[in-house]
Formats: C-alpha cells, sequence, structure tokens
C-alpha cells in the first residue's frame, strides 16, 4: 500500500494541539488531512476552537463538528497549521497554490505559532520554481500585472474555467513565474510597494516548524526562525 506523505505529516502535526487551544485552520490539500485528523480527536473529545482560512477548510470543518468562531471574536490564536507550495532550509515558504494567501498571512500573523506541513516535493533549496501568488484588486489590473512583469516575472491572471478566477474576497490572483528568487526579503518589500497588490505568498520569518513527510514513510522536523 502506497503511502499518503501529505497525510503522515498533517497527522503529526496535529499531535502538537492541545485541550483548550484556539486553532487556525489552513487551506489546501495537505491541510485538509490535519482538519481531518483534528475532526477525529474532537469527536474523542479534544475541546477546541477554530478559525478557517477559506470557505473550502470552513465547510470541511463543520462537517467534521470543530467548533468554529470568526477571527474578531479571539483575541489570538495558539496555533496555524496550514501547508506550502515551496519552503526552503530557512522556512521561508510560497503559499497561495490554494488561493486562500490573504486570509491565510493574516490567521499565521494571528498565531503564536505556525506549523507547516508538507510533502518532500515541496522542500526545496532556492524558492521560486513554483509561480508565487499575488491576490490584486480587479481595479487597473492590467496596470498591476505590468508592474509586476518588471520584476522580472511572467505574470499570469490565474482562470478558472473561462473566466478569471476570484478569492474569498473577491479579488484577482496573478501567478508570477520566477523560476529563482534570490532574495526572498527584498522581493516581498518590491511587491508590496505596488498600489494594486493585496498580499503575496511569501511568508517570511512566519514558520516556527515543518513537518515534512518523506516517501519512505519517515518524517523530518525543522525548526524555522520564527519572527511572530
Amino acid at each position: 500500500m502506497s503511502i499518503n506523505v501529505k497525510q503522515l505529516a498533517a497527522e503529526k502535526a496535529v499531535e502538537y494541539v492541545e485541550d483548550g487551544m484556539k486553532v487556525g485552520l489552513g487551506t489546501g490539500s495537505t491541510a485538509y488531512w490535519a482538519i481531518r485528523k483534528l475532526g477525529e480527536r474532537v469527536q474523542q473529545g479534544l475541546k477546541i476552537t477554530a478559525v478557517a482560512t477559506s470557505r473550502a477548510s470552513e465547510e470541511q470543518a463543520r462537517e467534521l463538528g470543530i467548533p468554529l468562531v470568526a477571527f474578531g471574536d479571539v483575541d489570538h490564536l495558539d496555533l496555524t497549521i496550514d501547508g506550502a507550495d515551496e519552503l526552503d532550509g530557512r522556512l521561508q515558504l510560497i503559499k497561495g497554490g490554494g488561493g486562500a494567501l490573504l486570509r491565510e498571512k493574516i490567521v499565521a500573523m494571528g498565531s503564536t505559532r505556525m506549523i507547516v506541513v508538507a510533502d518532500e516535493s515541496k522542500a526545496v533549496e532556492t524558492l521560486g520554481k513554483f509561480p508565487l501568488p499575488v491576490e490584486i484588486v480587479p481595479f487597473a489590473w492590467e496596470w498591476t500585472v505590468a508592474e509586476l512583469a518588471k520584476l522580472g516575472c511572467k505574470p499570469e491572471l490565474r482562470r478558472s474555467g473561462d473566466e478569471l478566477y476570484k478569492t474569498d474576497n473577491g479579488n484577482y490572483i496573478a501567478d508570477c513565474r520566477f523560476e529563482a528568487i534570490a532574495s526572498a526579503p527584498e522581493l516581498a518589500m518590491s511587491l508590496q510597494g505596488i498600489p494594486g497588490v493585496v498580499e503575496h505568498g511569501l511568508f517570511i520569518g512566519i514558520a516556527a516548524l515543518a513537518i515534512i513527510g518523506k516517501n519512505d514513510g519517515s518524517i523530518e522536523i525543522v525548526e524555522g526562525e520564527s519572527n511572530l
């Protein structure tokens, strides 16, 4: 039987959740397994309160009986578990493949600790092979995309079928192909200087711990240098 390495990593991360915690629920194919395992633990008596980063994660959590609240109803979160599209050895991340990068960053920054769960294919030496998602406002998107291109990437608006993809916040996502990002902090500063950019998928100094599932069934745990 083949090993589901995403499930392996996600279920290990759920072991860090303790009774009484306020937990942020990530979005995506790996976070899905963490939410599923949390649901099992809640049914077994674990008492937590959770905040979801997307409608999809919210629906999954409700179906599993995980108690949900709005982020505005809690003063902080103890722990967020979320996936990543890429992570390097310093636990700098690219996120946003699932389209929830803005809410994911808000929830992660509002947490005492963020745990990243991923399979080993997501671990890289240099970020950038995965196109960097950048959430932009629909107004004057053509100008914003042109400004993004000046940073040395090939930006392309994400589509959903024949329509432009819209985030849960009603914005567009430009997937920016850099191939290699020499300095994630410098790129983050440049992106923040473009008025049409709402948020970008570079998570720097946010993740405290990464749990990486490997194809041989083992798990690698990497400590980060979180600034939170």
